[in-house]
């Protein structure tokens, strides 16, 4: 049976045009069915030479449920994190190429395009799972129909002005009151994001667990926390505002200073696509330069 691809992105800086042409070309000359996501198509159309007749567009996830294999996600980890929200709580296999930076999930560079997708046609690729964080509120409050994040979940202070008090509980039991700037609470995978920033540590992906890191805490002893991602977190905010905002990866919402918060593991989980030479390792090295030592 043909396989079936589908493309998601934003707009595409033109340096990118010819590689994005090149997957293009590849998908072609192997005979696999492209869908387009209609934005993408809308950036890419008139700079790139493709047969957009043989190319199936698409705006929702409804329009390709269960008529592809795999979807590749072009651009930084950002837009990586937007197919997430995209696919919902579909479990279809994700392949993220870099079009700009770091890239820490699109992690697939330009030079290692034509390997790559050659690498999935030839099932030479693994399938890594990874969890994700539900958000609940005693309000019944939406983060645009999607309270998941694949990263981490964040409370900040509204304003610019004095600290929050963030009183946190694991399983109804009391924690801690970090008096802070805000809290993150992150996966393994978003170990390596917003909380290593914050001073969190690298957590490998199959780890089980998740990080509880404090931003910019007043008392100077209160780190970073590991625990068991079967914990469920039950967050209160006490602050001189009248709201605070919490974000799930990207997504932000101002909510008041009553809403009381509840963070757990979701109950499905993102599969990435993972190559054969591959490894959580090899991206470490080679994307945040860790053990590197600069004098050999």
């Amino acid at each position: 049976m043909k396989m079936k691809i589908a493309i998601y992105g934003r707009a595409l800086n033109q340096n990118f045009f010819k590689y994005f042409e090149e997957i293009i070309k590849i998908l072609e000359l192997n005979q696999i069915k492209i869908f387009l996501y209609e934005q993408l198509l809308t950036s890419v159309k008139n700079h790139i030479n493709f047969n957009q007749k043989k190319t199936t567009v698409y705006q929702t996830f409804k329009d390709i449920d269960k008529k592809v294999d795999f979807i590749i996600s072009i651009g930084g980890d950002g837009t990586f994190l937007e197919c997430v929200t995209f696919l919902e709580k579909n479990c279809l296999p994700i392949l993220g190429i870099n079009s700009g930076r770091l890239g820490f999930l699109a992690n697939i560079q330009k030079e290692n395009i034509r390997e790559a997708i050659e690498g999935i046609i030839n099932k030479q690729y693994t399938i890594e799972q990874r969890s994700l964080l539900k958000i609940s509120t005693n309000n019944n409050e939406s983060f645009d129909g999607f309270s998941f994040a694949l990263n981490e979940i964040t409370i900040h202070k509204s304003d610019s002005s004095s600290m929050i008090n963030i009183h946190t509980y694991l399983n109804n039991e009391f924690l801690n009151s970090y008096w802070a700037d805000g809290l993150i609470i992150s996966t393994p995978t978003g170990s390596t994001a917003y909380s290593l920033s914050a001073g969190g540590p690298i957590v490998v992906p199959d780890s089980n667990n998740l990080i509880i890191t404090p931003l910019a805490p007043h008392n100077l002893n209160v780190r970073s926390l590991i625990i068991n991602d079967n914990n469920k977190i039950l967050l209160k905010i006490e602050t001189r505002s009248n709201n605070y905002l919490a974000s799930l990866d990207y997504r932000s919402k101002i909510l008041d200073k009553n809403v009381e918060i509840i963070v757990e593991k979701a109950d499905f989980k993102v599969n990435l696509i993972k190559l054969n030479n591959q490894n959580f390792f090899k991206t470490l090295r080679t994307k945040l330069m860790w053990g590197e030592d600069k004098r050999n």
